[in-house]
């Protein structure tokens, strides 16, 4: 169970999260990447950021270009969130494919 400030951080780093790639993939057109949630260690020191793309069809290639990227992510984080955090997380991108999943049961059930 995660501790209230956990939750907290992990919020903030969401919200920092979902500005930063709002920012970067605006020069890419049709391409739409979102914050789902953010999960914080109890040490906070690592986050698992999943995300949520749209194609999801490109979602493996942009996750893994993320993933290669992260230590600029991560700077860029760090200048956001500095003054209110001490030790900047590292960050582990997911794929959220709830939604995907989502949309498969309710084809298997219109049938």
């Amino acid at each position: 169970m995660e501790t209230t400030r956990q939750n907290r951080i992990a919020r903030l780093i969401q919200k920092e999260l979902s500005d930063i790639f709002q920012k970067q993939t605006s020069a890419m057109r049709g391409v739409l990447v979102s914050v789902c949630t953010c999960r914080i260690s109890p040490d906070m020191s690592v986050c698992r950021a999943y995300l949520s793309v749209f194609p999801s069809d490109r979602a493996a290639e942009i996750i893994q270009n993320i993933n290669k990227n992260q230590r600029q992510v991560r700077f860029e984080l760090g200048n956001r969130v500095g003054k209110q955090l001490r030790i900047i997380p590292e960050l582990k991108f997911f794929v959220d494919d709830s939604l995907d999943y989502a949309e498969h049961i309710d084809e298997l059930l219109k049938k």
